[in-house]
């Protein structure tokens, strides 16, 4: 029904918010500090609640499209009632899939950008509140491309698995708090791909 839909969009939306939010707080941070400046300055300011409105926006509609997909492995039988993909093959596809794209120059271009967020905020600063709004939604977009095959893992151990949840936001924290341990996302893409190739030979014999 759309009460259960609203209800599954609503617990993506604050898991996203929840795993998220530790990992942007540093842009937050130095946006605050510049408009602070800007406010002693009688400049032109907008308040952080724009850019994290543009920010939260770009995940709100990735939630809407992981309750679509999970509305549609429930409906064709391949989630079950605990959240969980009833098929191995699946699983281990969906985990070797997360682990090549850790590989990929997309992911490390945009996991550049988001470790950066000083020269983020240099290089797209927008004036105004409308400014902020579309600044939120472009650091938004960087950081969706960055993380959704990690989050897609959620359909692998569970949705409401909260071990997962906790490990996936702290990886994602680490992978841009610690900008200089690049091999932080090539050795979580290896250990994906190997259990992934495991979970299908497994299946298979």
């Amino acid at each position: 029904s759309m009460v259960d839909f609203s209800l599954i969009f609503l617990m993506w939306f604050v898991m996203m918010i929840a795993m998220m939010t530790p990992s942007v707080t540093p842009l937050i941070l130095i946006f605050a500090m510049v408009n602070r400046q800007k406010r002693e300055t009688r400049s032109p300011f907008a308040p952080t609640g724009y850019l994290l409105c543009g920010y939260f926006l770009i995940w709100a509609g990735f939630s809407f499209l992981a309750t679509l997909l999970q509305w549609f492995l429930q409906r064709i039988s391949l989630l079950n009632p605990e959240m969980v993909t009833t098929n191995k093959i699946l699983g281990g596809i969906i985990l070797v899939a997360a682990g090549i794209f850790q590989f990929t120059g997309l992911k490390q271009r945009c996991l550049n950008a988001c470790r950066t967020p000083i020269d983020f905020i240099n290089l797209n600063w927008k004036a105004g509140k409308k400014g902020a709004f579309r600044m939120g939604i472009e650091h938004g977009i960087s950081c969706l491309i960055c993380c959704w095959a990690l989050m897609i893992l959620l359909f692998v151990s569970g949705i409401m698995n909260l071990l997962w949840i906790v490990l996936i936001a702290l990886f994602v924290l680490l992978e841009r708090a610690l900008p200089k341990l690049k091999w932080i996302s090539l050795v979580a893409g290896a250990l994906l791909i190997a259990y992934g190739a495991f979970v299908l030979i497994e299946t298979w014999l």
